[in-house]
């Protein structure tokens, strides 16, 4: 343990067994608040360690846990929670074990309902290209695939023609 450091080993290691307890964490984010509190590198690795050892910490389920938030609550696509994961520095395996969790159904219904959601805030426009385009934008920044975008925005617009 450094000298710069504001907690002894064990209240560190309670207060990260706390941390998990409440909410899924990734090992990044816990070595970042662990570099915050002044914890040095090899207790850091030894905390982390212990966090798995003990299923305190487990990527696979931080992934599923995050996936679920973010296409339920966020209406993420899968393009947006991947970057997202990756800057996590989450493994492309749990990264793709997360995403093989998502309900198509609900990821379908996400989709729609920010369709017709966009569609809707833009009715005072003209149909055409530009009105196209900023939903094309929207569903793009939302993370969505640019094959789905093109089949349910073409669905929508029919819909309302």
């Amino acid at each position: 343990m450094s000298q710069g450091s504001k907690y002894s080993l064990l209240e560190v290691k309670s207060k990260l067994e706390a941390l998990c307890a409440y909410q899924e964490r990734c090992s990044h984010e816990l070595d970042q608040k662990m570099k915050l509190w002044g914890v040095d590198y090899e207790d850091r690795n030894r905390l982390l360690a212990h966090l798995i050892e003990y299923n305190f910490l487990n990527e696979e389920r931080f992934a599923e846990a995050f996936v679920s938030g973010k296409v339920n609550i966020k209406k993420w696509g899968r393009i947006k929670i991947r970057q997202h994961l990756k800057q996590k520095f989450i493994s492309d395996y749990s990264i793709k074990k997360g995403l093989e969790s998502i309900n198509q159904e609900v990821y379908w219904n996400n989709l729609r309902g920010l369709t017709e959601r966009k569609h809707a805030a833009l009715s005072s426009e003209p149909d055409g290209y530009p009105k196209k385009a900023k939903i094309y934008r929207f569903l793009s920044s939302k993370g969505y695939e640019t094959d789905l975008i093109k089949e349910i925005v073409e669905e929508v617009l029919n819909d309302f023609s």
